[in-house]
């Protein structure tokens, strides 16, 4: 065992963090460049009125999953006792599934979908600014003194039980 540790390759907490976001700020980008080709035969109008479709989407899933998503990984990374931590631990070994999941939809979705891609652009759009916003939780970790993601908490603050 201690053969098969010598190749595990560590790196430190920071540069877990750094990952992470790079990640999901490049698949971010990825789905909105996506997106954006399949609006360019839009009238203006409409595109106007998807991207503000697919904008509100993104605020919603970022403000419902993919932000607690997010603050629950870097909790976890903090949690993390050694030194060195495995390369591929800026996300829960569970989450690996659901990736390989999320990557094979949206393959299906681009080459086979029913849908016209112009309606497949506010999903995109969606998916690639909540994950996009949510990497900047994961960029804030890597600079001290800076606000932080944390746990939330489950009783009042120590400001509240003071009174």
């Amino acid at each position: 065992m201690k053969t098969l540790k010598r190749f595990k390759p560590g790196v430190d907490k920071n540069w877990l963090n750094l990952m992470a976001g790079l990640m999901w700020s490049g698949v971010g980008i990825m789905l909105a460049q996506f997106a954006t080709r399949w609006l360019t035969d839009v009238s203006n109008g409409w595109r106007f009125l998807l991207i503000l479709g697919g904008l509100l989407l993104a605020f919603c899933i970022y403000r419902f999953g993919f932000s607690k998503f997010a603050r629950n990984n870097i909790n976890r990374i903090r949690d993390y006792q050694e030194k060195r931590i495995c390369v591929f631990a800026f996300q829960a070994w569970t989450s690996y599934p659901l990736v390989a999941v999320m990557i094979a939809m949206g393959i299906f979705l681009r080459l086979y979908s029913p849908f016209p891609k112009w309606m497949l652009a506010i999903l995109y759009l969606g998916i690639g600014g909540s994950l996009f916003m949510a990497s900047f939780q994961y960029y804030l970790r890597l600079f001290p003194g800076k606000p932080r993601a944390a746990q939330p908490s489950s009783g009042p603050s120590r400001d509240q039980s003071q009174k």
